[in-house]
């Protein structure tokens, strides 16, 4: 499957790619076998070495190729569904919790960041939702109200207020706190390589082709040969080939570019991540090197454009809209790509244990917040696979 097409502007922002050296040989025995070496892959790895567990990871592709590569790195605990509505279709209990461990990941992640001890662009941000039309006003409003009641730090703007703050006139917005911005692609090597140096065994195009369950492990047969394991996890992505249970989701593609540097990007508010009400939505956010990454205008098409031409259109369509807010702004995109990427039909990710195969597991982090997501589930499965008991894994089970 194919899961981006166009100029991918990441791995350009790092000259070294990939692993040092693709393992051959197989340990007799692990602890857990991840198949996927992408963002969620390298988060659980990372989770479970913390634990002392021996970990193999495994990719078809290059570490780090997949849809990763493709992520535009905004990093949010407010998610495609509003904290009042997910109120409305989970309960109180359950949605605030939901929030809360979103807001954890985002920490999380941060502290991630710092232990890999290497570049990775992590910055903090606010993030402003603008309402896009009047009629989208009074619902941030109340979004405000939902989330400032059970404790989240968020304000909100007016028209007027959104005139101070941002050079473009929008009739509301809210401002929420304690987001983040990443560079992916390098964050993703990041974990790669301190798992290289804790250990970690990791191969790069290996083909995961079966499995056998015994009673006390897992066999897991690949190209290069049989894993043993007393746990699987599947990170694989939007590549929907090897997931085996029948979730509730949609695979679409989606679009986005990066521009050429700005000098003065004083006037956009704090580098604050933006988005909107509209769905699909555009969103945006800046680079550490003065950059625009902005993305948008969602397709229900499961799989990346080939049509370069149409990369480019959609493209054209970003950057206009772009300079439509910002029109003191030179700019020029450089980058453009289309990528896959996964919905769930009620906007929470897909995380825990297989219903009738207890030692295979799933970290499908499907949404806009697919990254914290994917740091969120991590833990999860931590637990589940040191026997401790976790209640949150009932907000994301698979069997729904």
């Amino acid at each position: 499957m194919r899961l981006h097409n166009g100029k991918l502007f990441w791995p350009d922002t790092l000259k070294k790619k990939g692993i040092k050296e693709s393992r051959s040989e197989i340990s007799s025995h692990y602890d857990a076998v991840i198949i996927g070496g992408g963002m969620s892959g390298v988060l659980a790895a990372y989770t479970l070495l913390q634990q002392g567990l021996k970990i193999a990871v495994l990719d078809k592709r290059g570490m780090g190729e997949g849809s990763s590569s493709a992520n535009t790195g905004l990093l949010q605990f407010s998610n495609d569904i509003m904290l009042h509505e997910l109120i409305e279709q989970i309960g109180e209990e359950q949605a605030v919790r939901f929030y809360s461990l979103c807001k954890k990941a985002v920490d999380q992640l941060e502290e991630t960041s710092r232990s890999v001890k290497r570049e990775t662009d992590f910055i903090r941000r606010k993030s402003i939702c603008y309402a896009s039309s009047e009629a989208h006003a009074g619902k941030l409003k109340k979004e405000y109200d939902a989330l400032t009641k059970h404790g989240f730090s968020a304000d909100y703007w007016t028209g007027e207020e959104v005139r101070e703050h941002l050079p473009f006139d929008k009739p509301a917005a809210l401002v929420t706190y304690g987001d983040a911005e990443v560079n992916p692609y390098r964050f993703i090597h990041a974990i790669i390589s301190y798992l290289e140096e804790e250990g970690v065994h990791l191969f790069e195009h290996v083909e995961a082709e079966g499995t056998e369950q015994k009673d006390d492990s897992i066999l897991l047969h690949t190209s290069i040969g049989t894993f043993t394991a007393s746990h699987l996890i599947y990170s694989v992505g939007y590549d929907l080939s090897a997931v085996k249970p029948k979730v509730g989701a949609a695979i679409n593609r989606s679009y986005a570019i990066a521009t050429e540097p700005i000098e003065d990007l004083s006037l956009w508010n704090d580098r604050a991540l933006i988005w909107e009400t509209n769905r699909p939505y555009l969103y945006m956010r800046t680079t550490a090197d003065n950059r625009i990454v902005a993305g948008g205008l969602d397709e229900e098409k499961p799989e990346a454009p080939k049509d370069e031409s149409w990369i480019e259109n959609r493209a054209a369509e970003i950057e206009k809209e772009l300079q439509q807010l910002f029109p003191q702004l030179p700019i020029k995109k450089a980058y453009e790509w289309g990528a896959t990427f996964g919905e769930s039909l009620d906007n929470l990710p897909f995380i825990g244990r297989h219903p009738e195969r207890e030692k295979e597991y799933y970290l499908l982090g499907y949404g806009g917040n697919g990254t914290v997501y994917s740091m969120l589930g991590s833990h999860i499965l931590c637990d589940l696979i040191l026997g401790k008991e976790n209640q949150d894994a009932e907000l994301v089970k698979l069997d729904r």
